[in-house]
């Protein structure tokens, strides 16, 4: 077990910095925090700018085991010292600069240049997230990455700070995501500090604006994220443009470049190193067709929505990346989207075409690579034009699974998602509730936020829908799982409380976490953080009565809660 950063520094391995370019216009040092064009390379040196008086939070006890890391390890000087943004002291051979990228940004596959500031797309990248190392550990292949550790040459002008608001929502929601079983990045450690504070817009108390309607002095954090690597399809597509487009005289060499070094950092099992460049590229395009399907199948499964998936917040290995205007479902609404800034195209159930268009974009990004290879080229089409349909498979598996069944059948499940529609049910309740394979609607009837006791129509068409799905699990189904005998059913209730979740990380249930951690109290942001590490489980009845429950009503369309803008 690692028990010392000293012994955490025998593990490091920067392959990002070793095998990848530097931008040549860059400082050594990495004092380089002023917004500036980076025309080539593949990352720019950059010191952290560290965090005044930092104060531990939380980690994650989970990843620190999964690393070999005791859970000490959080609370020691040193390692504070690192994961708050000062880099100063580290023990060789660890770097005492991080690094940042540069990627480019498409909207629902369209192409976008002003939100860069020089209006030319080489100023638009990591903004305020700075990788600080690279390690490998238990055989694993890890980067760490601050988030909210400075201004960075991406920084478009912004401060380059997290508020502590934020950085609990996404240190939580990774922690999260991980126990649902969805791939993601994962957290590390969080602190914040006893004094520095930043100014952001945000919501007045039970506001019903749709944009923050103040602006609130907020103290800042740093939040440390894992992963493989935080290489994004916006950062390839920022390779790709500047080849197809001959921006200067590297421009083809860094994208074979960043192409083989994403390859080698997240496919390495899947793409064997002795292949030519044409058959890994395909190989690649297709092993992140197949993850990408899989993931956003796995997104609506518990009910989560990105609500901002550009390419430069999809992570181009293929897991859940950027938990800024994300949101978990309550109400059922296929048309749900947290964020005031976003619109249909990243909604909910859009999130399909929202992936699929990301994944143009990838391929895109990979033509320059393949144009003497026609046959290599309409491969890659191919590979394209087929992401509609493997994306269906894996929906239609996905919601067979929700459902307990074998095979899908189209009619049973759109006569449920009217019905769940028409009656305002709470998406992971209802789930949740139908997997105990119940006889009758009365369990049911503990996620309707509509009162249809009066409405003998619509209670007639749920019990039929009921009797239609038990009928449909009983002749489709393994004998196993067919609900005939009462062995049979405890089995496939089992089977289906282990597809849906009990419990999902509600907005009004961080909001209070959050606001009292502005006043130096962690104890529900650590409370929330072991019941959302748990959400198959059936946990104490004090837990269920305050986290297993339907949206107050009070609580519908208040800023902060039903609606959230980016700012963070």
């Amino acid at each position: 077990m690692i028990q010392t950063l000293k012994e955490l520094a025998e593990h490091t391995d920067y392959s990002l910095m070793n095998t990848l370019m530097p931008d040549p216009q860059a400082t050594d040092d990495g004092v380089d925090h002023d917004p500036r064009e980076v025309f080539s390379g593949h990352y720019v040196p950059v010191k952290p700018t560290l965090i005044q008086d930092p104060e531990y939070i939380t980690h994650s006890k989970t990843l620190f085991a999964e690393l070999g890391f005791t859970d000490t390890l959080a609370q020691t000087d040193d390692f504070m010292r690192m994961f708050s943004g000062d880099l100063s002291q580290l023990p060789e051979p660890m770097s005492k600069v991080g690094w940042a990228t540069g990627y480019a940004l498409s909207i629902y596959g369209t192409e976008y240049y002003q939100q860069c500031p020089f209006g030319t797309g080489n100023g638009y990248g990591d903004g305020r997230a700075i990788s600080v190392l690279e390690a490998v550990l238990n055989g694993k292949r890890w980067e760490m990455q601050l988030k909210g550790a400075g201004r960075t040459p991406y920084c478009r002008g912004a401060d380059g700070r997290a508020v502590l608001r934020s950085s609990i929502r996404e240190f939580l929601a990774q922690e999260h995501m991980v126990a649902l079983g969805v791939p993601t990045s994962r957290s590390l450690s969080l602190y914040t500090s006893k004094s520095e504070k930043v100014q952001r817009p945000w919501y007045s108390e039970d506001s019903r604006s749709h944009d923050p309607d103040m602006m609130v002095a907020e103290y800042v954090a740093i939040s440390t994220r894992v992963a493989p690597s935080f290489l994004r399809v916006g950062q390839i597509e920022l390779f790709g443009r500047r080849a197809r487009k001959e921006e200067h005289p590297q421009a083809l060499e860094e994208l074979k470049q960043i192409v083989l070094h994403l390859i080698e950092r997240e496919y390495s099992d899947e793409i064997e190193s002795h292949l030519s460049l044409q058959e890994k590229v395909l190989l690649l395009a297709h092993a992140f067709r197949t993850r990408l399907t899989s993931l956003v199948a796995d997104w609506v499964r518990v009910g989560y929505c990105q609500g901002n998936f550009n390419s430069d917040n999809c992570a181009a290995g293929g897991f859940t990346l950027d938990y800024g205007p994300f949101g978990f479902m309550e109400m059922f609404d296929p048309e749900y989207q947290p964020w005031t800034g976003g619109g249909k195209h990243f909604s909910f159930l859009n999130q399909p075409n929202a992936a699929e268009r990301n994944f143009h974009v990838f391929c895109k990004a990979l033509e320059p690579l393949l144009t003497s290879d026609e046959n290599a080229l309409a491969k890659l089409y191919e590979i394209r034009d087929d992401f509609p349909a493997l994306m269906q498979v894996q929906m239609k598996k996905m919601w067979a699974s929700k459902l307990g069944c074998d095979s899908y059948d189209a009619t049973l499940f759109r006569e449920l998602a009217e019905l769940m529609i028409q009656t305002s049910v709470d998406y992971t309740i209802f789930f949740r509730e139908l997997s105990s394979v119940p006889e009758d609607i009365e369990p049911l009837k503990k996620s309707f936020y509509s009162d249809i006791s009066e409405n003998d129509t619509l209670l007639q068409r749920w019990e039929a829908w009921l009797v239609k799905w038990r009928a449909y699990i009983a002749s489709n189904n393994a004998v196993e799982y067919n609900a005939t005998s009462e062995k049979s059913r405890k089995a496939l209730s089992q089977r289906m409380k282990g597809v849906n979740p009990k419990y999902t990380l509600r907005e009004w249930h961080l909001v209070p976490a959050y606001q009292q951690a502005k006043q130096g109290d962690y104890t529900l942001t650590k409370e929330l953080q072991e019941v959302m590490t748990q959400p198959y489980a059936e946990q104490s009845k004090e837990v269920e009565v305050k986290y297993y429950a339907k949206k107050p009503a009070a609580l519908f369309d208040i800023g902060g809660i039903s609606h959230i803008s980016c700012s963070s």
